[in-house]
């Protein structure tokens, strides 16, 4: 495995050391329309994480892809268990991704969004207090958190109801196109996606995979029940012994 970030694309038309307006043009959003895409890594027999973490299955060319996947976003959608299991703080992108975003007549960063039922996330977290644009919370009508839980969050995010004992991913995708967030980009984890795709609500994947097998108990990239869907394969970059695959689905 090569780990100098040097990302090669092997299908459709070969082409050797893309930069990065090249792998922004492989990797681009739809002109119109809203586009919800998730992003994860898996090692070659279908572990997640190692450690606990799926960032410690990257290397420099699944990091460059990590953040120019982030560039082009409204909304970056993440699952309040993944903001906590990796370190998530105040979400900010690197300075040469901000810098691109303005130069595109963009904010300097996306907004981040999560899901929590029961709200367990901390006001006084980098997460919300060095936030250089207010998130939003998605939760339900019945959120089995304390009222004074919910007006804690909602000094520092917006807290919006989406459905009323479940969120209801419908619902989340429609709000983000009001607001105007049409290009959603979602970093998991394996809960959210899972729960995504049963609300038909995915319309690509962005799956690095490992070139290692972790074996242990590691879990895959979705968990929950939901129907098998079919992925076309659209496009495939290859890092070293790392491959990183675009699916639409």
């Amino acid at each position: 495995m090569v780990d100098d970030g040097v990302i090669d694309r092997i299908w459709p038309n070969p082409a050797s050391a893309l930069d990065d307006e090249a792998l922004l043009a492989q990797t681009a959003f739809p002109d119109s329309g809203t586009w919800l895409r998730v992003n994860f890594i898996a090692s070659a027999d279908g572990a997640a994480t190692r450690e606990g973490r799926s960032g410690s299955l990257g290397d420099a060319a699944d990091r460059r892809m990590f953040e120019l996947l982030r560039r082009e976003a409204d909304v970056v959608l993440v699952g309040a268990g993944t903001l906590r299991d990796e370190g998530y703080g105040g979400f900010r992108l690197d300075d040469a991704s901000a810098a691109w975003r303005v130069d595109a007549g963009m904010p300097a960063h996306p907004v981040l969004a999560t899901v929590s039922r029961r709200l367990a996330l901390d006001p006084a977290s980098e997460l919300f207090t060095d936030a250089p644009v207010r998130p939003i919370v998605y939760t339900t009508t019945t959120a089995s958190a304390p009222a004074d839980r919910r007006e804690a969050l909602e000094a520092v995010a917006d807290v919006v109801s989406a459905g009323e004992n479940a969120v209801d991913f419908a619902l989340v995708r429609a709000d983000l196109a009001a607001r105007g967030l049409r290009r959603i980009h979602s970093e998991g984890g394996p809960s959210l996606f899972g729960a995504l795709l049963a609300a038909g609500a995915v319309d690509a994947l962005h799956l690095t995979l490992a070139p290692a097998v972790d074996s242990g108990s590691a879990g895959r990239i979705t968990r929950g029940p939901f129907t098998p869907t079919a992925a076309h394969l659209a496009s495939v970059l290859r890092a070293g012994d790392e491959l990183l695959l675009h699916y639409l689905l």
